[in-house]
């Protein structure tokens, strides 16, 4: 059997739609333990900023910029 490091040094091998797709993969069976609540909650306002942007009330930016942006409020 592999190491976690053998293995992690593989996966990030991988090309990068792959290693997404893998992320993607994990993330979704750490998600078993979210309360059924706080999942409705979230998938409900995904929906909404969908359709809030789909209609023109809201114009998406890039994930880089919105991150810059993040940042700049959260430095001192």
């Amino acid at each position: 059997m592999r190491s976690i490091e053998q293995l992690t040094e593989e996966l990030l091998s991988l090309p990068r739609e792959s290693r997404a797709l893998l992320a993607e993969k994990l993330a979704e069976s750490l998600e078993l333990d979210i309360d059924p609540i706080i999942q409705a909650a979230w998938t409900t306002e995904a929906h909404r900023r969908r359709n809030e942007i789909r209609i023109g009330a809201l114009q998406a930016i890039p994930g880089d910029e919105a991150l810059a942006q993040v940042r700049l409020l959260l430095d001192p």
